[in-house]
């Protein structure tokens, strides 16, 4: 044949072409029906997938926008688990040996890693660890990317070719322990699991988005479109706290848990105009950062879970009872023996004494649990009616019902019915003992005689900003009149007595340059492993400047153990500093005036 010839060459091409084609159809057989399954099942890789797009949960900052819950920049780690199977690999134990190289940079076990590329709860998306840093994330990229060069150079297969990162922000506390028994932590899994996080977590944890988009052997499909529904961004939330008097509750209610061995203790700073909570500190706390290094003893919140016997802090309420009734005045005569029989029993002040002469205001000065019963029994013509009216007045001031802040865990503290006080409580309940509350509960009982006989409730959130960057303001808390405001101006008058007079057991807390109205506070124990009377309870409460109330602070500790346990000792120079600090940092100015100075003694036969 002469390829020359022009109709050789047409039956040539014809042939040749009918060649290739038959090649095709034989390979659109072997692809559609011969081997239909095996492509199918390869064709899986390129599906779409959908992943969550994490919210960045609020802020949570002090009452002047400084920091002190926020959200860096995090990875969780995760897998598609079909990309590590053999069929994927063309390796047998893939999975086990990503889990070898992926172990020590998560600081994760490879056991726990192999099962779950191969034991997954979902078929293509399995977390492996959670909240990693960039720097974490980045070492894995650059693992990945060595294994896939020398996979390309045939010198094995790139085992990390299925493991991913999701941006997911982590919860950090620039200020660690400060303040980590209000602001609670983040647990692992992104959700609020103590303290404020807890109790705001729907607010600040805002809404997850998600992204649907095609992805081959692991690699997002650029040209493929993706359906994304974008996250809501959480709520950032201001408290009332203010972080500098925070520090320096947090400082001093530490240094005096550690010099006396305490438990634990806590310190309340409230501003008495507002019902705002300045500070509220725990000794020992924790770092809601590093939960691995903290004790379970220490989580939570204790001064307003813990419920506590508060002891001669509460002769206050008493107090308020009888001149608010009008059955005695600041000078009614108090003749206060050693020993008082009452319900079979004879009852005692701290210390054996001989008879005093006391005003109704050297009583408190001297924080007579004797004079106290005494008086508490002016309200009433029997006691049984003298009991009604007392707790009428506590229930008044807040004790055995919730604070009004649904803070997870709060505690009541403990009030019983006056038909239900035993013979013994009817006469210890006017000093503080068979009475338990929790330490805001106290502090606002100091609150309410320095604003005037008013109880505004407490509040810790000051306002919230939400996603469209709009600022709420708080609501305005509860407001309800406990005593007249004679009556508080007398007791706080009283009070100045406790801290500025000889007779008094507060002197300890008193402030060159300000009048301060306090109250010593030594009870009975009750041991919560146990039920039974163990140890003593220190505390100290009071306002200043007392002619004009800017702020309270409570302080207590549980069971100081090296040197003295009174309340004048342990909780007076914390107060002293806490109040002092305090004074400063809210420029109140000094008092004008002297203390009232009003009798605490009288002379027999006058």
């Amino acid at each position: 044949m002469r390829l020359g010839q022009h109709r050789a060459r047409l039956r040539f091409l014809s042939v040749g072409l009918t060649l290739v084609l038959l090649v095709f159809v034989v390979r659109l057989l072997q692809v559609q029906a011969v081997d239909a399954g095996r492509y199918s099942q390869q064709a899986n890789v390129n599906r779409y997938v959908t992943v969550p797009i994490a919210a960045e949960r609020g802020t949570v900052t002090d009452r002047a926008g400084r920091e002190l819950a926020t959200t860096v920049d995090a990875y969780d780690i995760t897998a598609d688990p079909f990309l590590f199977t053999e069929e994927q690999t063309e390796v047998p134990d893939a999975p086990a040996q990503a889990a070898a190289l992926l172990a020590p940079i998560l600081g994760a076990d490879p056991e726990a890693l192999t099962k779950a590329l191969t034991d997954p709860p979902a078929p293509r998306y399995v977390v492996l660890a959670r909240q990693q840093t960039p720097q974490v994330w980045r070492q894995i990229q650059d693992l990945r990317r060595a294994l896939a060069q020398k996979a390309r150079d045939g010198e094995g297969a790139n085992v990390l070719g299925g493991v991913y990162a999701e941006p997911r922000a982590k919860r950090v506390y620039p200020n660690k322990e400060l303040a980590a028994g209000v602001l609670g932590f983040v647990t692992s899994d992104g959700r609020g699991g103590g303290g404020l996080e807890a109790q705001l977590d729907k607010e600040l944890a805002g809404k997850d988005g998600k992204i649907t988009y095609a992805q081959s052997a692991g690699r997002r499909v650029p040209t493929a479109g993706a359906e994304e529904q974008p996250a809501t961004p959480g709520t950032s939330v201001e408290l009332t706290i203010d972080r500098d008097i925070q520090w320096a509750a947090q400082q001093a209610v530490s240094e005096q848990v550690r010099k006396s061995k305490a438990d634990r203790g806590y310190v309340i700073v409230q501003d008495v105009a507002t019902g705002e909570v300045l500070a509220m500190a725990n000794a020992p706390g924790y770092d809601p950062g590093d939960l691995a290094r903290a004790s379970s003893t220490a989580l939570g919140n204790p001064a307003l879970q813990d419920a506590f016997e508060p002891g001669s802090t509460a002769k206050l309420m008493t107090m308020a009872a009888v001149l608010e009734e009008g059955k005695a005045v600041p000078a009614t005569k108090v003749i206060v023996p050693n020993r008082l029989g009452r319900a079979g029993r004879a009852f005692a002040d701290d210390h054996d004494h001989p008879t005093y002469h006391l005003t109704l205001t050297g009583v408190l000065a001297k924080s007579s649990n004797i004079g106290t019963i005494l008086a508490a029994e002016r309200l009433g013509d029997r006691q049984r009616e003298a009991n009604r009216v007392l707790h009428r007045y506590l229930r008044a001031f807040g004790v055995g019902r919730k604070t009004g802040l649904g803070f997870p865990g709060e505690t009541s503290g403990i009030l019983a019915k006056p038909e239900d006080w035993n013979a013994a409580q009817q006469y210890t309940i006017p000093f503080g003992q068979g009475v338990s509350v929790n330490a805001l509960q106290a502090t606002s009982v100091y609150s309410t005689i320095a604003g005037g006989g008013v109880r505004i409730a407490p509040t810790l959130v000051k306002g919230t900003t939400g996603p469209d960057g709009r600022y709420t303001p708080a609501p305005e808390p509860k407001r309800s009149r406990v005593v007249s405001e004679e009556t508080a101006t007398t007791l706080s008058r009283m009070l100045e007595a406790v801290v500025h007079d000889e007779q008094g057991t507060g002197k300890a807390a008193a402030i060159p340059g300000y009048r301060v109205a306090g109250k010593t506070g030594t009870s009975n124990r009750v041991d919560p492993q146990t039920g039974r009377y163990r140890g003593y309870t220190a505390s100290f409460a009071g306002f200043a400047p007392a002619d004009k109330p800017r702020v309270t602070v409570y302080c207590a500790v549980q069971n100081p153990k090296r040197g003295s346990y009174y309340g004048s000792s342990v909780c007076g120079p914390v107060f002293h500093k806490v109040m002092t600090f305090a004074l400063k940092s809210l420029r109140a100015a000094p008092s004008g005036d002297k203390p009232a100075g009003l009798p605490t003694t009288f002379e027999p036969g006058e």
